[in-house]
């Protein structure tokens, strides 16, 4: 018999609010706009000696730290063949054919990803949540999920057995 063990955390705090673009279609890029994003985590893992999967106020705590580093900012993307990115450390400049836009560097942030989809930021945090679980828990799960609604009704979902 095989069993399988979860948790789950959605929370009205898992948000952040950013502006961002992508580019699509290979030659279009969106203007710059904003979404309320929210996360949500899910952890898959044998029970531990507390029959616990993973405690859940330790994966809200993380994922809430991860969530909070996006929030309020501009989010760019690194690994973009389309959008370059230069940062000095007063500022970030976007650039897309002949448009260009000058960030603050404290407003932006920059991610190591082709685009900043909801796809690729749910991979992302699940990423980066998989990393804080690993360092500061000395915990692996065997399996995350990431969904990141980017508006009501609308969200991607990233996950990866480990």
């Amino acid at each position: 018999m095989s069993e399988t063990y979860t948790v789950r955390v959605s929370k009205d705090y898992l948000v952040f609010c950013c502006a961002h673009f992508i580019t699509y279609d290979g030659s279009t890029c969106e203007r710059l706009h904003g979404h309320n994003y929210r996360a949500t985590a899910e952890v898959e893992a044998p029970l531990d000696d507390n029959h616990y999967v993973f405690d859940f106020i330790a994966l809200k705590n993380l994922m809430r730290s991860i969530t909070d580093e996006l929030d309020h900012h501009v989010l760019l993307p690194t690994k973009s063949e389309l959008i370059k990115v230069e940062a000095t450390d007063r500022h970030v400049r976007a650039s897309f054919e002949r448009r260009e836009w000058v960030f603050p560097r404290e407003d932006a942030v920059l991610l190591p990803i082709a685009n900043t989809t909801a796809e690729l930021l749910a991979r992302w945090i699940a990423e980066r949540l998989s990393d804080a679980m690993a360092h500061e828990k000395n915990f692996r799960p065997t399996r995350v999920k990431i969904e990141v609604e980017e508006s009501f009704g609308q969200l991607a979902t990233y996950e990866k057995q480990t």
